[in-house]
């Protein structure tokens, strides 16, 4: 089977040939249809995360079982399955408790080395998938089976984007209907948070990003206002519109901490603050402790937008359904396993909002 190999940071991805993986008495094997290309995918890329190279990298997709273990019971063959960034055993701790975003699988099942290399060493799949490939086996904790008629390229988003993006605003955050929101950064995730905020109610969405593509699409998701950060202090822009006092929700979804000292800055006092971009492994975040105490402000991190994946997707799934959720239009490019390195270069430069492996 064919798949793109991360060898080394800030390299191009090369295109291999390797046996497929060994199914074990858990696993899956799915034949992948489509698959997004994540920032989180751009993180382990360019050498900024914790995972080591040489990986596969890929976590967020679509495909078809074609073979499972002895002791699989979630999915069958010929089932359409999403590939989840996050497993869920359903039987642990954190998942009995609603926080299977924090199954004690996570670690084992992402660390596990599921690759033959050419020259003999063993690689693991980003977030234990890795969809940049023909095909993946996977822990069964790893895929969801679904039942729905929308297209690969739309459904493969809900696998990690998507559901990250809506469950921060409606899970994580709560925004709440009437409320005001300020998305700092807009591409695949920063689109569906505003969605989420969309769904949720929310009367002002104000979408801040460099591009102007992404601020215009941003306006079709369903923001209120738009910012450019480099015409003015997007602080003090975001308190003008509002009266003041900053928004109720602000979202940071880059990963960069001078991004989320803003995020904390535009929100009101007794705001709630949601950290969602991934940053880089030696990142820190430092912030006022006398502002961080008596503003009142509630900081959260979201993983995975604090979505439980067995109940969130298939919801996610009914809301892009139904029109509520807007799936094509965060799809800009469509690409072949071929052109990998193509799709890392648009997302490197910020070029549209999700580009697709299909």
């Amino acid at each position: 089977m064919r798949v793109a190999v991360a060898y080394e940071a800030e390299k191009p991805l090369v295109l291999e040939d390797v046996p497929q993986p060994a199914v074990g008495p858990r696993d899956v094997l799915v034949r992948i249809r489509a698959s997004g290309i994540c920032h989180t995918d751009l993180t382990v890329i360019n050498g900024l995360s914790p995972l080591p190279l040489p990986t596969v990298p890929g976590h967020e997709a679509c495909g078809v079982v074609e073979e499972v273990g002895a002791e699989v019971r979630r999915v069958r063959v010929g089932d359409r399955v999403l590939a989840s960034v996050s497993p869920a055993c359903g039987s642990c701790w954190w998942c009995i408790n609603g926080m299977s975003n924090h199954c004690e699988l996570g670690g084992p099942v992402k660390a596990k080395l599921r690759f033959t290399l050419p020259d003999g060493r063993q690689a693991p799949a980003v977030c234990g998938c890795g969809t940049f490939a023909e095909a993946m086996v996977v822990d069964e904790a790893s895929v969801i089976a679904v039942q729905t008629d929308l297209p690969d390229e739309h459904l493969a988003l809900i696998g990690c984007g998507v559901t990250t993006g809506l469950g921060a605003a409606l899970i994580t955050a709560g925004v709440t209907p009437g409320s005001s929101v300020a998305v700092i950064g807009c591409g695949g995730v920063g689109q569906s948070v505003i969605q989420g905020a969309r769904i949720a109610g929310a009367a002002t969405i104000i979408a801040i990003d460099l591009s102007a593509g992404r601020r215009e699409t941003s306006l079709l998701a369903g923001a209120t206002h738009v910012i450019d950060p480099a015409e003015g202090d997007p602080v003090a822009q975001v308190r003008d519109l509002t009266a003041g006092r900053g928004v109720d929700y602000s979202f940071e979804v880059v990963g960069l901490p001078a991004l989320m000292v803003q995020a904390f800055n535009m929100a009101r006092a007794e705001g709630a603050v949601t950290l969602v971009g991934m940053p880089a492994k030696d990142a820190t975040l430092t912030l006022p402790a006398i502002s961080a105490i008596f503003s009142g402000k509630r900081i959260a991190g979201s993983v995975v937008g604090g979505a439980q994946i067995l109940r969130d997707m298939p919801r996610f799934i009914r809301l892009a359904e139904s029109g509520r959720l807007d799936l094509s239009s965060m799809v800009s490019n469509k690409i072949s396993l071929d052109e990998i390195n193509d799709g890392i270069a648009l997302l490197n430069r910020a070029e549209g909002i999700r580009t697709v492996i299909v």
